[in-house]
């Protein structure tokens, strides 16, 4: 059977000031209908419905993801004690899942991106689930590049060697690569062999679990151990325990850059990781001006490119300026230059070493 791993733990500190300690972005709707998490877990229900779904969070979310998602089995929501990356949610969701299903097969998917083609994502996820299905794979979903963007890892593919499975190629991964420099990130444009990583991941547990073996030994034998717990009424406990012991490392250094057997499939279905306001800003509808305005009242002279965000009844006038966020809270103003937007956790940084700021986080 197949079953989705939702990761929802991260904090979305560039996504200040709507995003916060205690309602991260993964839990608001940025765009429209639905939360992301809610768009994440409707865009594979064709696949995979909410009873197949299992969520690893922060402790501190486990009531938000049980309204937004309430068809998801309340022991298959995970609460993490504290966050130590992705590794150990993937290791821990993979036992869970070996528990109820030995011959379970995982989709990895992060809550907070965005998919504008939807279809075809879903037709992309068919065809890796085929190929971790067939053998003891470890398959990825890369994104064909436009750009040279330098925001991404990269994955290097052996395309001499593509084979086909449910119409869509897939290709041999030969290496994976931190974010690239300006010039590096155009060489890889140019040469065709190179896709954004996704953070997306396809694979048998039992597969997963014997890279952990083999690359992440200590961390396996924690999940061993926390199996013994798991479902009875020490299974939070257990959980609990197997965090504050396993090491804090990526599934991407973790696992994926040592393993021997992995694969991508391309794939072009209007993804976005949604890392910035500007990403925002860029997935919005326009004005003539290229204004986006997600607010009751707004007006603009002179100004263009620019973004608002606000739910209150104010009326947020721009003269003159281009290429602006400014985002509205109850309690919070965030003004900043949109090709400057990942400058906003810097800002969360300081909130968090003020601690008459911190009431702000």
């Amino acid at each position: 059977m197949v079953y989705a791993v939702i990761m929802a733990g991260g904090s979305g500190t560039r996504f200040w000031p709507k995003s916060t300690k205690k309602y991260p972005k993964q839990f608001l709707s940025l765009f429209g209908q639905g939360t992301m998490i809610q768009n994440t877990a409707e865009r594979i229900k064709e696949i995979i419905p909410q009873e197949r779904i299992l969520v690893v969070t922060n402790n501190d979310y486990v009531d938000i993801v049980k309204e937004q998602l309430p068809k998801v089995p309340d022991t298959n929501i995970v609460g993490e004690p504290v966050a130590k990356n992705t590794a150990p949610c993937v290791a821990i969701a993979a036992e869970l899942l070996i528990k109820q299903d030995p011959d379970a097969v995982m989709v990895v998917l992060p809550a907070d991106h965005h998919i504008t083609d939807p279809e075809e994502f879903r037709k992309i996820l068919i065809t890796a689930i085929a190929k971790a299905e067939s053998g003891d794979e470890l398959v990825t979903i890369g994104i064909k590049p436009d750009r040279p963007e330098t925001g991404f890892g990269y994955i290097h593919a052996d395309r001499s060697k593509s084979e086909e499975v449910e119409n869509n190629n897939i290709e041999r991964v030969l290496a994976f690569k931190e974010k690239p420099s300006e010039d590096v990130a155009q060489k890889f444009l140019d040469s065709g062999d190179y896709y954004w990583n996704s953070g997306m991941f396809i694979w048998k547990a039992e597969t997963v679990l014997k890279e952990f073996e083999r690359q992440l030994p200590y961390m396996y034998e924690l999940t061993k151990v926390a199996s013994q717990d798991l479902y009875t009424d020490l299974h939070k406990a257990s959980i609990n325990e197997f965090y504050h012991d396993c090491e804090s490392i990526s599934i991407d250094y973790g696992v994926m850059e040592g393993a021997k057997r992995v694969f991508v499939v391309p794939g072009d279905f209007g993804w976005n990781d949604v890392g910035s306001w500007t990403a925002v800003y860029e997935l919005g509808d326009k004005d003539n001006d290229g204004n986006v305005t997600q607010a009751i009242h707004a007006s603009f002279a002179g100004s263009q490119n620019n973004l608002i965000v606000s739910g209150s009844e104010k009326m947020i006038s721009l003269v003159g300026l281009d290429n602006v966020a400014i985002v509205e809270t109850e309690d919070a103003i965030l003004v900043c230059n949109l090709e400057q937007a990942q400058g906003v956790k810097e800002i969360v940084e300081q909130l968090k070493e003020r601690e008459d700021l911190k009431g702000f986080l």
